[in-house]
């Protein structure tokens, strides 16, 4: 699309609003509780958790945050929950890329909710799948009590973490715990269980229970710092393995281990010298339709995130709704797999809506994915997905079969795989283009991406139908002012639930980025991949043919 067009200023434009209301929304939660209890850190002489961050990563590089908006317009009933109450992401420290964890003590006290626990295991979970090291900066009072049932005792809760903590010791990956501030009941064993602990004296503290429980348990009476302060477990108990009188030369310590750390196994993906994309990254943003529905070119969208010149597509003239291809994204080989958004020709001649999976595009993508898997080339999908073709036509031939062979191929696939939603994310479609049910190492939206069953002027129609019948078997009628009412109430609530906030605030993907930055966090998450060079033998098991 050419950049002096209406289109493409309009495009462009929207685009632009999306981004300022983005940030906006971000700098609301990067203040985490609020100014007052900033202020009641700095009184302490504690920093902010993204200041923590900011002190502690390599001068010049990049920190990708990872759950910004978890637990958004979530726990309003409760004073709210800003970035799950902790802040987490993929670092660099002393030249190493890690997985950093620092609870908001402004929030609640650093109180885990349920959106908390979810958070730090899918941040464990990115550092056990990478083999990336993990850097815990520790301030928080434990569980959220009035929450503790969805907190505290089933699979995915809390006690997860710390079989995480065994699991990834066992696995060999670096575990290192930075005490500043309260480390209460369950979570001091967090610290404990990683490699190394430090601890910032007068702040720092670990105990079971603490004074107050003590004193309703056994009636002694005891200060936190005598309790389990620094001294007490580097000099009594033997708990910690340093301490520090200032949160920035406990920094300071673990940028030590860190820089000590042996070099990673050898990447078993393949990486030459990157050249920048054919078009800037901006051009997104005008390429890009302000409206959903409209069709465009995807092959404008990976030229500007993919090395100029190195899309190659696989199998051009067959199945074009979805297109596959080999690249490189700054000089890593990808297989892309991407939702085609024009409307096209089939090989019979007959014109096909974009987004749409067809029989054809179905077969050709478990191709692909099947190839990426036996060169070992690492996936990238880019979802903009209406869903699978419906209607007598594709059903007599078999989409349902060609779609659960592409299902089969993504589930079974062993190469990382990296999905970016860039618009619609509908029904089975999400799941056939990498979706989170499918485990892909990351997953991000951009401000224009819409998960859910199905587009929300669909949805609302066929739950408007379904009011409306319930309302005429009861002998009901509704007037046509009435039902438009209802169909505007019901697509409102829908669209709401449809939003990329919606669904970073429970977790689908893990941020939602600025377009701009697609190929950075893409190339960052194949950089993360290649830390882990095992990967098993690709086995599909039994599909149709």
């Amino acid at each position: 699309m050419n950049s002096n067009t209406l289109d493409f200023n309009k495009n462009e434009d929207v685009m632009r609003q999306a981004l300022s209301q983005l940030r906006t929304r971000f700098d609301k939660i990067a203040l985490g509780g609020g100014k007052k209890a900033i202020e009641k850190q700095k009184e302490k002489n504690k920093l902010t958790p993204r200041e923590r961050i900011a002190y502690l990563i390599d001068e010049g590089s990049s920190f990708i945050e990872l759950g910004a908006f978890a637990g958004y317009e979530m726990y309003e009933d409760q004073g709210g929950c800003p970035a799950g109450g902790t802040v987490g992401g993929i670092g660099y420290v002393s030249g190493r890329q890690c997985i950093i964890v620092a609870n908001d003590q402004t929030v609640k006290a650093g109180a885990w909710f349920p959106i908390t626990g979810k958070k730090n295991l899918r941040l464990q979970e990115i550092a056990m799948e990478n083999h990336l090291p993990v850097v815990y900066l520790v301030d928080s009072a434990g569980v959220f009590l009035p929450m503790q049932d969805e907190i505290f005792p089933d699979k995915e809760h809390f006690g997860r973490i710390f079989r995480n903590n065994a699991r990834m010791s066992a696995l060999g990956i670096t575990q290192i715990a930075a005490v500043m501030g309260p480390c209460v009941a369950g979570g001091a064993y967090l610290p404990i269980m990683s490699d190394e602990t430090l601890m910032v004296e007068g702040n720092g503290s670990i105990f079971l229970a603490g004074p107050y429980l003590v004193k309703a348990a056994i009636g002694e009476d005891i200060d936190a710092e005598t309790l389990g302060g620094a001294i007490t477990h580097t000099e009594m108990s033997g708990i910690a393995d340093y301490r520090f009188k200032t949160e920035q030369e406990c920094l300071d310590q673990v940028k030590k281990i860190m820089s000590r750390l042996g070099a990673p196994t050898a990447s078993p993906f393949d990486r030459i010298a990157p050249k920048a994309p054919a078009k800037s990254a901006e051009d997104l943003y005008g390429i890009f339709p302000a409206d959903a529905t409209k069709p465009y070119d995807m092959t404008n969208i990976i030229e500007c995130i993919v090395d100029n010149g190195s899309f190659e597509q696989f199998k051009e003239d067959y199945g074009k709704t979805i297109l596959c291809g080999y690249a490189r994204i700054e000089g890593w080989a990808v297989g892309v797999v991407a939702n085609q958004r024009k409307v096209v020709k089939s090989r019979k001649g007959e014109m096909q809506m974009g987004g749409v999976i067809y029989n054809d595009s179905a077969d050709k993508a478990a191709r692909f994915i099947m190839n990426c898997n036996q060169k070992k080339i690492p996936l990238v999908f880019l979802q903009d997905v209406t869903g699978f073709m419906v209607g007598s036509r594709s059903e007599h031939a078999g989409i349902i079969k060609d779609g659960a062979k592409l299902v089969n191929a993504v589930a079974n696939s062993v190469v990382p795989k990296i999905t970016i939603i860039v618009g619609n994310s509908y029904g089975a479609g999400n799941y056939a283009m990498c979706g989170k049910a499918y485990d892909p190492r990351f997953i991000y939206a951009w401000p224009t991406a819409r998960i859910a069953v199905m587009g929300g002027e669909q949805a609302a129609k066929t739950l408007l139908q379904i009011q409306v019948g319930a309302l005429k078997a009861k002998g009901q009628e509704i007037d046509p002012a009435e039902e438009k009412k209802l169909l505007d109430e019901i697509k409102g609530r829908y669209d709401r639930q449809t939003s990329p906030y919606y669904a970073a605030a429970r977790l689908w993907v893990d941020a939602i980025i600025d377009p701009a930055d697609t190929r950075r966090v893409i190339a960052e998450g194949l950089h993360a991949a290649s830390q882990n060079p095992i990967i098993e033998d690709f086995k599909t098991g039994v599909f149709q043919v």
